[in-house]
């Protein structure tokens, strides 16, 4: 049992390497902010975008999690979700990276019933 008791943290593939991305990029920003180099505070600061878009596209290819806990066989960081090929409900980040693109017409339409509709009284 760790220190922070039977919980999913959410370490994943995504969260780590953005997060050391980020690190390193804040370093060198403030590195060369003491140092007044110009060129290096952008490179570093553009090291922490390039860290966000890293997080996010590894979190599209399933390497991140979905909102809440997961099961307890998934809390190993190195496991991929394998629901995100069609996109974690609610998840902006999903949303906004066009997950689910790769779903079939009749699953993007949602569950429908296999039954046939009622005819429409036409009137006449």
């Amino acid at each position: 049992m760790s220190a922070h008791g039977d919980v999913d943290l959410g370490h994943t593939v995504a969260g780590w390497t953005g997060t050391g991305l980020a690190l390193l990029g804040a370093t060198a920003a403030g590195a060369s902010l003491c140092a007044a180099w110009t060129p290096g505070i952008r490179l570093g600061l553009g090291l922490v975008v390039a860290a966000g878009a890293v997080t996010w596209l590894l979190h599209l290819a399933g390497w991140g999690k979905p909102g809440g806990p997961r099961p307890a066989d998934q809390w190993d960081w190195r496991t991929r979700d394998a629901a995100a090929r069609d996109g974690h409900p609610g998840c902006l980040g999903c949303r906004l990276g066009g997950a689910g693109r790769r779903r079939s017409p009749a699953a993007a339409a949602g569950a429908r019933s296999a039954a046939p509709s009622p005819a429409v009284d036409s009137g006449a």
